[in-house]
């Protein structure tokens, strides 16, 4: 039970419903709604758990992600229940202890429009804020007056909009860390016609892009004076892996599918895109299978949480902290199958931060945990394919 949603809306459901839901469940969805959009969930329907003040049996509802969120609510009876997100992305829990089972619920989601004065991206390697020019100009502020803290970063104003394209590491963006994020924040402003009595309030829009554990989050809000009014937004952090053709990674292999020989080394390497340089990319996961949308049934370990499954896994040096570099040779799963996709699972910490999962090295699962800032990434590459001679051999051999 559980995962990532993408659909605009749909059901929710415990385990077996309508039917009694396991003993021991612990099942985590994040409804996730395109950008500028709200999810709206609705429990139609909860028998279960009713014992006193939901202690046993409960569903919650988080206002994004799980461990970095408001808690919307936490229900174990009822009907009719409904919550609205601030942003594009909601998380609800469904947890069961050891006793006894009920029927479970039944939840409807959907999503409605955000207003849509302004809009923040948070993209690769920048910030991109979207102000409505008819909202400015109908509050009173002049285009002229729309500046950043760092004034040497101007806007690209269009006929509808003014558009702020801001790097993570220039115009006077701030990077602090907190305990399970990584948080970009930097400021727009805009001031009121009238140079005597000003009528308005000067506005300051807050940006702000928080890197959570496997997402950034979007954070935008208008602040005049006392006055806030908040625009949240969530989207995927961005990686990507690359074949080379030796340990010198001067020629990455551009061949799809890519041809290997039975017994030959394969060379790759992880690239984080971002403008912050002070992030470290570390392989804390990759396996091979045949079936690029099945990485559990017929599966090939070459690392598993940092400790290396294959014997000729080994890493080599990067001249970049946001480079991984690494190989293993194909023979134990081409021996198998003659085609194979492979899924790493990339971790992303902060620079000389010592107790973040990436300087941490092999651990077992149980003992992971997020006490630092970090994010997952996974990457899925290939087919690798063995080549026909290749081939023949293993069947003669």
């Amino acid at each position: 039970c559980g995962g990532l949603i993408s659909n605009s809306s749909g059901m929710l459901e415990s385990p077996f419903y309508p039917g009694h839901y396991p003993s021991n469940a612990d099942c985590v969805w994040e409804i996730q709604v395109q950008n500028n959009f709200r999810v709206v969930l609705t429990f139609r329907d909860i028998v279960n758990m009713k014992r006193k003040r939901c202690q046993h049996d409960y569903v919650e509802v988080y206002d994004g992600p799980l461990h970095s969120s408001p808690l919307l609510g936490k229900i174990c009876a009822g009907s009719l229940h409904t919550y609205t997100s601030s942003s594009n992305l909601m998380t609800v829990r469904f947890h069961s202890d050891s006793r006894y089972t009920y029927r479970g619920f039944q939840a409807h989601y959907s999503s409605i429009p955000a207003g849509h004065n302004s809009t923040l991206f948070c993209l690769p390697d920048y910030m991109r804020a979207v102000i409505s020019r008819d909202y400015l100009q109908s509050q009173g502020y002049s285009l002229q007056s729309v500046t950043m803290s760092d004034t040497r970063c101007r806007p690209t104003v269009t006929a509808r909009e003014v558009i702020f394209n801001v790097p993570y590491n220039d115009c006077g963006t701030v990077r602090q860390e907190n305990n399970d994020t990584i948080n970009y924040s930097n400021m727009i402003k805009a001031s009121s016609s009238g140079y005597i009595i000003k009528r308005k309030k000067d506005l300051h829009l807050h940006i702000n892009c928080k890197m959570l554990q496997n997402t950034w989050i979007q954070v935008m809000y208008a602040a005049e004076d006392v006055a806030d009014v908040n625009e949240n937004q969530f989207g995927r952090y961005e990686a990507n892996i690359t074949f080379y053709n030796s340990a010198s990674f001067l020629q990455p292999v551009y061949d799809f599918p890519y041809y290997i020989d039975l017994n030959q080394n394969v060379f790759l390497q992880a690239y984080l895109h971002s403008s912050d340089k002070d992030l470290m990319l570390f392989v804390d996961t990759c396996v091979a299978s045949p079936d690029p949308y099945d990485f559990n049934t017929l599966v090939y370990y070459i690392i598993k949480n940092g400790c290396v499954r294959d014997s000729s896994f080994s890493t080599f040096y990067s001249p970049y902290k946001y480079l991984a570099r690494f190989k293993f040779n194909a023979f134990e799963f081409m021996n198998r199958h003659t085609s194979v996709y492979m899924k790493c699972e990339l971790d992303v910490c902060r620079l000389r931060d010592y107790s973040s999962r990436c300087y941490r090295g092999c651990i077992s699962r149980s003992k992971r945990d997020l006490s630092s800032a970090q994010e997952k990434v996974d990457v899925v590459v290939g087919p690798l394919q063995l080549r026909e001679d290749g081939a023949k051999r293993k069947s003669t051999g």
